[in-house]
């Protein structure tokens, strides 16, 4: 087989390229999204343990501005969870919009792959085929030397 290098092959090379750019940002994409559900975690669970204290402060008596403070920062946390919430719903978006893109891309890969190892096949076989047909003219360059040889 040749060891230059085909168009084909340069092509597929590129293909793994992408395929591995695309696995490398899709896992920033994973590792993004799963920080970003980490924060609004860790902000509900803050709300609850917050609005705990509030309930029990309430119970135990607590004066309009104290009420108005914790209220206030409840409202602050809220809009805090809801915008967490946004910026999660976003990195699941690009998640699957990166699982797509490394699909796609693997898919190309695949088929460059498909196509080289035909080209590769296919190049053996005339390969062999050349080499059948040197081995037959030698055996038969060999033969009519014999037959020379004995017919002399």
């Amino acid at each position: 087989m040749s060891s230059h290098k085909t168009p084909l092959k340069t092509l597929q090379e590129l293909a793994h390229t992408r395929v591995d750019e695309a696995t490398r940002r899709l896992g920033e994409l994973i590792s993004s999204e799963q920080a970003c559900e980490v924060k609004l975690s860790m902000l509900q669970q803050y709300h609850t343990e917050y609005r705990e204290r509030f309930m029990k402060t309430a119970r135990s008596g607590i004066d309009p501005n104290a009420w108005r403070n914790y209220s206030a920062f409840l409202e602050k946390l809220d809009d805090a969870i809801n915008a967490q919430r946004q910026v999660v719903e976003h990195s699941k978006k690009a998640t699957r919009n990166g699982q797509q893109s490394w699909a796609s891309e693997h898919s190309r890969a695949k088929a460059f792959d498909t196509l080289t190892h035909r080209q590769e096949m296919h190049e053996q076989k005339r390969q062999n085929k050349r080499e059948q047909n040197q081995s037959d003219e030698h055996a038969i360059k060999h033969y009519r030397k014999q037959q020379e040889e004995n017919g002399s």
